[in-house]
């Protein structure tokens, strides 16, 4: 049964997709975090043949609940799903979705490898804030976004406190998307006047922990 948090959720839910269509780049970039579905994503877009590598970034971030890097975690699921090893480059120093960017561009540079384009793989609710920090972070580089294919309604698997912690990073987004920008952080987007408003709403409801800058 839909309440009123689901309601509001979900506008900002659907806004946070960016819905590309994908296709052929030169490389897959994950994005660690504590959900390997986004691992599971990365593995269906390398198997469809759009990438010829991957790149696995992620260190232990502040809500990490993984004891060795995520990077680390993802490559070895991806493996254990039929992606070669030779074809994983691991990034696992970052610990927050600047420093992906940052450190996987240097890393790239040190191993001369030269991108033009590419498939980023984040949680569905973070491919806008993912996109808009690879465009102004490396704007010489074209981004396409995409995440795991499950609706708003399975992607708690009816964890309550999972749930209530990603409503939490969602409206704390729809803030960074807003604010970020003048901070030199992540390129201007717009927000309908209804995915703010519903995020607006769900801060008053009690979902403020991270809606802040």
């Amino acid at each position: 049964m839909e309440t009123e948090i689901d309601k509001y959720a979900k506008i900002i839910w659907d806004y946070m997709h960016m819905n590309h269509t994908l296709s052929n780049a030169d490389m897959v970039f994950v994005l660690g975090s504590n959900d390997l579905r986004v691992a599971d994503r990365a593995v269906e877009v390398y198997k469809e043949g759009l990438a010829p590598i991957v790149v696995c970034s992620g260190g232990n971030g502040k809500n990490s609940n993984f004891n060795e890097p995520e990077a680390r975690l993802f490559s070895e699921r991806m493996i254990s799903l039929g992606v070669p090893k030779e074809k994983i480059i691991l990034e696992p120093n970052s610990k927050n979705t600047g420093e992906n960017v940052l450190f996987t561009k240097q890393l790239l540079e040190e191993k001369n490898i030269k991108i033009q384009k590419l498939i980023a793989v984040q949680k569905p609710y973070m491919e806008r804030r993912t996109f808009a920090t690879i465009r102004n972070q490396w704007p010489e580089v074209e981004c396409n976004a995409t995440s795991p294919l499950v609706s708003y309604e399975n992607y708690s698997n009816n964890d309550l406190e999972f749930k209530k912690r990603f409503i939490n990073v969602m409206v704390g987004d729809i803030v960074r998307i807003k604010k970020y920008p003048k901070l030199g952080f992540q390129i201007e987007q717009e927000t309908p006047d209804n995915v703010w408003e519903a995020g607006q709403i769900l801060i008053k409801m009690g979902y403020n922990k991270y809606a802040f800058v």
